[in-house]
């Protein structure tokens, strides 16, 4: 028996496991301390009402033999993906049904994605980067190469003249940065998919917080997207469904390689290896798209814009360089002082008990830059902002 020897090339933990690691050492000595997590990015509003509705409503049918439902689609249910092609469509965007399938969330099926692509292929990721696109291509002993984000370029890199990537990741609005790509700069990318016949892969998780009409909120809207692109997106953020879980993940049926379908190669691979989100979850995710579920959700993402405003007018007053928090729920941050990320992680955790992200788990390039979240409550924020002012006196 032999074991997967790439995972030796991981590091230690997975980057919020190692935060946790060192709350718990910060607790253990200080157990009176009030924390602000402004870390993780769990939401802290509850599931919109008609979604709880739908959820309770759901549940009884389970209870009751004349309704009661056993396996479903592994695809998902017609009337979700039914209700998120509806969506779609107010984008100026048409996909058939069988194009979108439903997941436990966009964590998991932007790792399970790779079971339908081979090792050998070379993966381009964005640097800052969501540590799921570089930990599962290394379980898997693919090639990286990286696409550095700057202030200069402000994080957003465009493919380089010479990239020689087979796979690439995107993330708009992107974790953990807060940037978000123009239809313009995306144009550059499918132009480059298409002519490389790579495949894109786009993490759409954040789409919803994107407020400014000019800007896209899903690959689609890119003239050439369906000939090369995977979007993958989540309710989580949405919707609040970081403890229900559900999203899900289009593949165009235009999306061709080596003469075979990728979104067949998909459907063989769920139908293989999940059994499909549970029945009544997705009755939830279904009230997520209906007129009164939606503008309820969207009150939530309104609530964390306005905390992302409160952390940009904070940052402001204090003299500190950041970008994010406009059309997106993160702040990225250059540290003060020229600390290094996980310094400015202890400093922060130390003196004024506020917890963010240190960049440097988001790769190279995002060492000397912190993350913070406005996922939390209003009071936690505004007290947040408080403190750091008191840090920099």
């Amino acid at each position: 028996m032999k074991v997967n020897p790439n995972y030796a090339n991981l590091q230690d933990s997975y980057l919020f496991s190692g935060i946790r690691r060192r709350i718990k050492a910060f607790l253990d000595v200080n157990p009176e301390a009030k924390l602000i997590r402004l870390g993780v990015g769990d939401v802290t509003r509850p599931l919109p009402p008609a979604v709880v509705e739908a959820l309770s409503a759901a549940s009884q049918e389970m209870g009751d033999a004349a309704t009661f439902r056993g396996y479903g689609e592994e695809q998902g249910c017609v009337f979700l993906r039914s209700a998120i092609a509806g969506y779609y469509a107010k984008k100026g965007v048409t996909l058939d049904e069988t194009e979108i399938f439903i997941s436990d969330g966009a964590k998991s099926d932007l790792a399970n994605i790779l079971d339908i692509f081979s090792e050998s292929n070379t993966v381009a990721v964005p640097d800052p980067v969501y540590p799921v696109y570089v930990d599962t291509n290394i379980m898997a002993g693919r090639r990286l190469v990286y696409l550095r984000g700057t202030p200069e370029n402000g994080f957003l890199p465009t493919p380089p003249v010479d990239l020689d990537a087979d796979i690439v990741y995107l993330c708009t609005p992107n974790n953990p940065t807060g940037a978000v790509y123009t239809k313009e700069l995306l144009k550059e990318y499918v132009d480059y998919a298409i002519r490389r016949d790579a495949v894109l892969l786009v993490d759409a998780a954040y789409e919803a917080f994107v407020r400014d009409p000019g800007l896209p909120t899903s690959i689609y809207e890119i003239e050439g997207a369906k000939q090369c692109a995977i979007e993958l997106s989540s309710l989580s953020k949405t919707a609040g469904f970081t403890g229900t879980r559900c999203g899900y993940t289009v593949v165009p049926q235009e999306l061709m390689r080596e003469g075979v379908s990728l979104n067949k190669y998909w459907l063989r691979r769920q139908t293989t290896k999940f059994n499909g989100v549970s029945y009544v979850i997705q009755r939830g995710a279904e009230a997520v798209f209906s007129e009164t579920g939606y503008a309820q959700a969207m009150e939530n993402v309104d609530y964390y814009l306005e905390n992302a405003a409160l952390l940009r007018e904070g940052l402001s007053k204090l003299g500190i360089w950041f970008v994010g928090g406009q059309n997106s729920p993160y702040v990225w941050l250059k540290c003060p002082d020229g600390l290094s990320s996980w310094e400015y992680f202890d400093k922060l955790l130390n003196e004024v008990h506020v917890v963010g992200t240190p960049g440097a788990g988001f790769g190279q390039g995002g060492e000397g830059f912190f993350r913070l979240t406005a996922f939390g409550k209003r009071e936690d924020v505004e007290e947040a902002m408080q403190r750091l002012s008191t840090l920099r006196q």
